[in-house]
């Protein structure tokens, strides 16, 4: 696949240019090409990001930060089934807990939430950071939405990240995810109060919390372009009408 000349490789992350010093360096710049057109694309161009991660893989499946690569890129596809075997090979290679999460999501989409959740149970969760914790926190909430146990996704996402005042990378999805399953659950009052909380903490804009919260204060979009149209109609009108005024006076 095609790799812009602006792309060296160089880009990527430090620990993984690391790991690739264990390849040849002409094919340790390939793969690190290709490995920095995945991240760029994984989330506008998902496909595109999967067939780049699969030239990675081809190039360099004993890497572990490749086989992490290809299993985001298929995880970007919903490819479940082949992420989840590429997150246990790179497992495997390095020992780390840290895929743990995503590797439960993915039991999720192949329609095994009870697995997730019992993965969401498992001592592999206290080795996890603080962000993995919170990460396992919403895919066991999602778990036990998938089987309509709506308040025990609610009781599972109520901790103290999610009363905690401090905004991190987590919270507003962490209060979005709060506030979807109170409003699933019946509870609008305190769903558009939870929205406006993952509002407050959405520096970025990962979530569409602010369409949620004006959805339920009944505000509605107007596209600009709609209503410009009628006037514009109604302006060619008015010169039909001032043209055929013309050629009555002219008669």
């Amino acid at each position: 696949m095609p790799i812009p000349e602006d792309v060296t490789g160089e880009e990527i992350d430090k620990d993984v240019r690391q790991e690739l010093q264990s390849l040849p360096k002409t094919l340790a710049d390939d793969v690190a090409r290709n490995l920095v057109m995945v991240a760029r694309l994984i989330d506008e161009d998902p496909e595109g990001a999967y067939g780049y991660s699969r030239v990675a893989l081809r190039l360099a499946s004993r890497v572990a930060a490749v086989r992490e690569a290809a299993g985001f890129a298929a995880y970007a596809n919903q490819k479940y089934s082949e992420a989840l075997a590429e997150f246990r090979a790179a497992r495997r290679m390095t020992g780390s807990v840290e895929l743990w999460p995503v590797m439960a999501d993915c039991e999720r989409g192949l329609g095994r939430p009870e697995k997730a959740l019992d993965m969401a149970g498992a001592p592999e969760v206290n080795k996890l950071d603080k962000a993995g914790q919170v990460e396992m926190r919403l895919v066991a909430a999602g778990a036990r939405r998938d089987m309509d146990q709506l308040d025990a996704a609610i009781v599972t996402l109520q901790s103290p990240e999610l009363a905690s005042s401090s905004v991190q990378p987590w919270t507003a999805r962490l209060r979005y995810a709060y506030a979807d399953a109170l409003l699933a659950a019946g509870r609008q009052g305190e769903a558009r109060e939870w929205f406006a909380k993952a509002v407050e903490a959405d520096r970025d804009g990962t979530t569409d919390a602010s369409d949620r919260l004006a959805e339920l204060d009944g505000v509605e979009f107007v596209d600009a372009l709609t209503e410009d149209e009628p006037a514009a109609a109604g302006a060619e009108t008015e010169e039909q009408d001032a043209d055929e005024a013309d050629d009555r006076d002219e008669d």
